[in-house]
């Protein structure tokens, strides 16, 4: 094909013409901008979520007044002293040495304070087998787990010399040791990985050095500006280490693949025999147009976020939105100034029997057409298959269990911690994770506020919901108490919280609660996972609606077509219910857990199906408005429906394979993780974005768009008034424009 006079508008279009005709502006412009970002945001320091600010409602009280008080709780650390067999009591001489050598030990390492024996505050166990020595460390509670080591060390050469008895050590400290040593390198490596796994993927992709290094350049460079900038916002949003991981796997996934879309059509058109400034002016009108539709419809996705109410799920969002935006940017600004730079020296490189790409006359996909040819035969008994196929996947998501995993659910048996954790919990239920009770009086040491406190350590035993020792520490000059809890149901969530409704429901208002002036909000695990999850279901609604509303005015004002915007909503929708489908079968029901090492977790994470949902939605997005634009513009240049729907697709099936795979592969090394809420998110992203990218844009679409025919392009007449966001394009050489009947559908 010859060239033609192109004309084009939009936004995407004069930035990536200014962009080519000021090149080395815009890199310079871009350069400075994320050297300036990652300066300013250095300079400036990250303000992490403070635990006050996580949650609202009573955990959010109980961390206020702490707060306020100027209280600073230290680490606390308990020994587990525990009979191996039945022969020895707590009562015995073997049993009391020991626990006077954890005592003497501790002490003897100069880091701990108020070392506690269990004769001395009755924390031996009724079948009087186990007992708990206590201490607190010295120093900031979070940079305890840098002074443990020579505590660890000295209860473990205790447990040396008493052969009778186990002795373990748990509590904050020891367990964030722990995790950072056996996953912080885990969780490090994954994240390395994730650039040379993308890499490789392009270069097959490509078959060229030089153009499978753009795509990694510019999302590397999106990632560098976004941890800069997110230090900046940090003093207004806290942000946070979660935030920041997820931020990257974002980051990886749009900047590789807006730079796809954007670098496959220019390298298309240029085969057709366009010259190189007609083919980046068309690569810039429609890949770039598509980028700008994908990411705002993206960063509305992820601003879905912050309705929840939940500090680190707003990080989460705000460092997403800010990542897909910066990412969006560089794909029309810089990325056409570096293609209109390198010119055919984009093909250096090349990576020998990759450079000959497997596709028929005319540049098509040759699997994809073979698939095509089947779909659009039948475009029905496609669409009833796959549709069908799609929901029986999502159909488990109708039993789905939602709970923040415990210990042993999150981590198996790959930390001895979960162990010692569980012995705890048989031995002194709920002992590793009492709830408290923060006390506020006017005078705490008032005869009725003294009166109330030794009430309701009564009446919380009384009641069922623990079976002690309730402690009392006071803070005087605060005129704060705080209580300790032991809960009844231990690691048993759904009992736990039972006793935890009981203290707030029941003992808290018959003692504590008779007492005017006074606050006594619970707080704790157990509390915080059930206010977390109730702030989270809540919020399930609007974040839902405001996403959907969002996605689908954006659809329709970019593709001017109420049928596409529909379409559009309801197949995402499917794409994130067959994810949901996938995760409940293999981690809650267990099928094929083995293959990816998840049995016996038996329910998904709380935050898991949100955060999937805005996530899975945003970057489902990102194929859709790819492909749908193809077609739409291939009708518009005068082919029919179906052959614009066969166009559209195969064409796009390169690109499309190439970025799904990055990603699956990306999301896929998350699933190799030991931590069981990092596995579920790796392996629910990765799934859904193959199903996405196979069975929902290869057969589905094409089914239903076939199916529906002119229908697709259908506009109401009162939305003709609607923003024209298309763009124009001349059309292709031996075709005929579509004749205007009506509403004008420019592309």
């Amino acid at each position: 094909m010859g060239n033609t006079q192109v004309r084009t508008r939009g936004l995407a279009a004069r930035a990536g013409g200014w962009s080519a005709r000021h090149r080395w502006a815009a890199v310079g412009i871009w350069v400075l901008f994320v050297v300036l970002a990652m300066g300013l945001g250095s300079a400036a320091g990250r303000v992490d979520v403070d635990q006050s600010d996580q949650l609202k409602g009573e955990t959010h009280t109980a961390a206020t007044i702490i707060d306020d008080a100027g209280i600073e709780e230290p680490a606390s650390e308990t020994v587990l002293i525990q009979a191996k067999d039945g022969s020895v009591k707590a009562t015995d001489g073997a049993f009391r040495a020991a626990v006077a050598d954890v005592v003497e030990a501790v002490q003897g390492t100069g880091e701990v304070t108020g070392v506690t024996s269990p004769y001395d505050t009755h924390t031996v166990s009724r079948d009087g087998r186990s007992a708990l020595v206590r201490f607190d460390l010295r120093g900031d509670a979070e940079t305890s787990a840098d002074r443990i080591e020579p505590v660890l060390e000295a209860v473990a050469g205790v447990q040396e010399e008493h052969d009778a008895v186990r002795i373990e050590e748990i509590g904050g400290a020891s367990m964030q040791k722990q995790y950072a040593d056996a996953f912080g390198d885990d969780f490090r490596q994954a994240e390395y990985s994730a650039v040379p796994v993308a890499l490789g993927i392009l270069l097959i992709a490509f078959g060229a050095l030089v153009a499978a290094l753009l795509p990694v350049a510019l999302a590397i460079t999106a990632i560098m500006a976004t941890m800069g900038l997110m230090g900046l916002v940090s003093h207004l949003q806290p942000m946070s280490d979660t935030a920041n991981s997820v931020m990257l796997l974002v980051g990886m996934a749009v900047g590789v693949d807006y730079c796809l879309f954007y670098l496959r059509r220019e390298r298309e058109e240029r085969e057709a025999g366009r010259d190189a400034d007609t083919a980046l002016r068309i690569a810039a009108a429609t890949s770039g147009r598509a980028v700008i539709v994908s990411g705002v419809t993206v960063c509305v996705a992820m601003a879905g976020m912050l309705f929840t109410g939940l500090a680190e799920f707003e990080a989460m969002g705000l460092a997403s939105l800010m990542v897909v935006a910066v990412a969006m940017v560089g794909s029309v600004t810089v990325l056409p100034a570096l293609l209109s730079l390198l010119g055919r020296r984009v093909e250096k490189g090349r990576i020998p029997f990759l450079g000959r790409r497997r596709r028929n006359g005319n540049g098509d996909s040759r699997f994809w057409s073979a698939v095509l040819r089947g779909v659009l035969a039948r475009p029905l008994v496609s669409a009833v298959v796959a549709g069908g196929a799609l929901l029986a996947v999502a159909a488990p998501a109708l039993g789905m269990k939602t709970q923040q995993l415990t210990l042993d659910q999150e981590f198996g048996d790959s930390l001895p911690m979960v162990q010692t954790y569980n012995r705890v919990n048989d031995a002194f239920p709920g002992g590793s994770e009492p709830a408290q009770v923060v006390v506020k009086a006017r005078d705490i040491n008032a005869p009725e506020v003294r009166q109330a406190l030794a009430g309701f350590r009564q009446r919380a035993i009384a009641s069922g919901a623990s079976r002690g020792p309730v402690d009392v520490k006071l803070y005087d000059a605060q005129n704060v108490a705080l209580v300790s809890v032991p809960l009844v149901g231990g690691s048993d969530m759904d009992q736990a919280t039972r006793s935890l409704e009981k203290l707030r429901d029941e003992v808290r208002p018959a003692t504590l609660g008779k007492v005017a002036g006074v606050q006594a909000p619970v707080t704790g695990q157990v509390a915080g996972n059930h206010d977390f999850n109730d702030q989270l279901m809540g919020s399930v609604v609007p974040v839902f609606v405001f996403v959907v509303v969002f996605a689908f005015l954006l659809m329709l004002l970019s593709f001017r077509s109420l049928t596409v915007a529909i379409t559009s909503i309801v197949l995402n929708l499917l794409s994130v219910a067959a994810a949901y489908g996938i995760l409940v079968a293999v981690f809650q029901h267990g099928w094929g857990a083995s293959l990816v090492g998840a049995e016996g977790v038996g329910a998904v994470v709380t935050w898991l199906p949100l955060f999937l949902f805005v996530i899975l939605f945003g970057l489902s997005m990102d194929y859709h408005v790819f492909v749908v634009s193809r077609i739409r513009e291939a009708r518009m240049r005068g082919r029919t429906t179906k052959d614009a729907i066969r166009h559209g697709v195969v064409t796009t099936a390169g690109v499309v394979t190439s970025a799904a795979v990055i990603m699956v592969a990306v999301f896929a090394i998350f699933g190799t993780l030991s931590m069981q809420s990092m596995k579920q998110m790796g392996v629910g992203l990765a799934a859904a974005v193959l199903i996405d990218a196979t069975v929902i844009r290869g057969v589905l679409l094409p089914a239903v768009m076939a199916l529906l025919g002119e229908r697709n392009w259908y506009l109401p007449r009162w939305l003709h008034r609607l923003p024209d966001l298309t763009h124009d394009e001349a059309p292709e050489a031996g075709t005929a424009p579509v004749p205007d009947r009506g509403e004008r559908l420019t592309v």
